[in-house]
């Protein structure tokens, strides 16, 4: 008598991929990365452990691309119609999710890294690209507005104070920094840093 129940498709190439990401970004929320379990992962895929070292060739490879695939498109450069208004929202946004559990999450891949050095390169490039990403498009419309020099549109400079805000997280061991604090990054540092002669 002939099987009725369909045999169960293999999933490969992209659909496998994606149902990996997804398994561990839901483990990198459910348990933080200390904690981070390539077996766990494999489980929650609903595949085997070489399917994931396949394409990640470490645990911190694989925990970097779930944090990315849980804060994509989660950054918008914003427009208040000026650079002051543009640049808090971008402030107030990544001290929420420096302090949210994704914060969290991020921290814990930073403090976690030293080990791997390829991937803690990624980590960092990608936060230093992200945070100048953001203000850099806020800074050409603030040039435009003539509220901002040109030479500002450097990413270094751009970057500052984010960078200073990330300061706060490490070296303070901030759980959230308080709003004054960003208005004085703001204010002392940022904009005499930017604005026009």
């Amino acid at each position: 008598m002939p099987n009725d129940t369909p045999t169960p498709k293999r999933r490969r190439g992209a659909t496998l991929e994606q149902a990996i990401i997804r398994a561990a970004a839901a483990e990198l929320l459910t348990a933080g990365y200390a904690n981070f379990n390539m077996d766990q992962v494999a489980r929650r895929a609903g595949t085997n452990k070489n399917a994931l070292y396949r394409r990640w060739p470490s645990r911190a490879a694989l925990a970097f691309a779930a944090y990315g695939h849980l804060t994509a498109e989660q950054f918008i450069a914003p427009d208040t119609g000026n650079l002051r208004g543009d640049i808090l929202t971008i402030m107030r946004g990544a001290n929420r999710h420096w302090a949210s559990p994704l914060g969290e999450v991020l921290r814990g891949l930073l403090t976690g890294l030293p080990d791997d050095p390829e991937v803690l390169k990624q980590v960092q490039a990608r936060g230093a690209e992200g945070g100048a990403e953001l203000f850099m498009a806020v800074l050409k419309r603030a040039v435009v507005r003539g509220e901002a020099r040109p030479g500002a549109l450097h990413p270094r400079v751009a970057g500052v104070a984010v960078a200073l805000l990330r300061h706060e997280y490490f070296m303070r061991g901030a759980p959230e920094v308080p709003d004054a604090v960003l208005l004085e990054i703001v204010d002392e540092v940022y904009l005499p840093l930017v604005r026009s002669q």
